[in-house]
């Protein structure tokens, strides 16, 4: 990072860091009256709207053929559909921080899959941050194994691990298939919008029973802050910093999010954060980071 301030990069990553770490939170609110389907629906309709009025004015929305297009869905279906969509029902039964926090395992298993599939080398460091991250799971359930005889819960944690199996395979693909394109919006536009009509039509079958005159302003004000600061604000400070700063520097943001949505959690939602719950925390963010971690080289033949 440059050590001249720059107060726009200052903001970005304040930004992601800030909106990212509450849309667990947010999530929470807007489940509370809304039918989660309905929810990740409202929320992509609405951000891909947002996206297609900036590149429509920007004259930027640009068709790039069918191969493109079936990436992007491929994508879309992975990340969106299954990753953000399962986290999302997910929320109706478990608290939100410790989504966030199981959520927080997604880069090891990255890590696990592409060593499987030969698009990563195995590291001693990269065993010792998967072991140490699960060892922090293991403190989670550690007193709680009960819990999982709720089958609410229980559905809770299938929900969170499909979602996370999902964002994971999701990302394990997009750096084995990497693809440039001009536009990282165009590419978020087709996602959001063919997510949108697959939740909506997962919504009119799983909740074909839902009354909208049970939802409420705070729930339906949680939806727009998701799809407005969620979906798209946090996607530009995002790319707006991967484009000043190294990718690690940025991936440091990640731990953030975690510590963010347990405070918020805990705040505003009264949810307990128990002894437990902080040992596993620091062992996931520790696991994670001794995985992810990567000298980055000097500059030295920079002229």
């Amino acid at each position: 990072m440059k050590g001249k301030a720059d107060l726009r990069l200052i903001l970005a990553l304040v930004g992601v860091a800030l909106i990212w770490g509450t849309t667990y939170l947010g999530i929470r609110v807007a489940v509370e009256t809304i039918p989660p389907w309905f929810v990740t629906t409202m929320r992509q309709g609405v951000a891909s709207l947002i996206l297609f009025i900036i590149l429509w004015r920007k004259k930027e929305f640009k068709w790039h053929g069918w191969p493109y297009l079936r990436k992007q869905v491929l994508v879309s279906i992975l990340m969106i559909v299954i990753g953000n969509g399962m986290t999302t029902v997910a929320e109706q039964s478990i608290p939100s921080g410790l989504t966030s926090l199981l959520n927080a395992l997604s880069p090891l298993l990255v890590f696990i899959g592409s060593v499987l599939i030969g698009l990563q080398k195995p590291s001693l460091k990269g065993i010792v941050g998967v072991i140490i991250g699960f060892l922090g799971v293991a403190f989670i359930f550690r007193d709680g194994i009960s819990d999982l005889m709720d089958p609410n819960y229980r559905f809770g944690i299938i929900c969170i691990c499909t979602a996370l199996t999902g964002w994971s395979v999701g990302t394990i693909y997009t750096k084995k298939n990497s693809y440039k394109t001009s536009n990282i919006f165009l590419d978020l536009f087709y996602q959001f919008s063919f997510s949108a009509v697959v939740q909506l039509i997962l919504a009119l079958i799983i909740h074909r029973n839902a009354d909208p005159s049970t939802w409420t302003l705070q729930s339906l004000s949680a939806v727009v802050y998701l799809a407005i600061f969620g979906s798209v604000v946090a996607f530009f400070c995002y790319h707006y910093a991967l484009k000043r700063v190294t990718a690690t520097e940025v991936s440091v943001l990640s731990y953030f999010n975690t510590v963010i949505a347990l405070f918020l959690g805990w705040l505003i939602l009264n949810e307990k954060i128990t002894f437990d719950i902080l040992i596993a925390t620091l062992l996931i963010i520790l696991g994670v980071f001794i995985t992810n971690y990567k000298k980055e080289p000097k500059a030295a033949n920079l002229v």
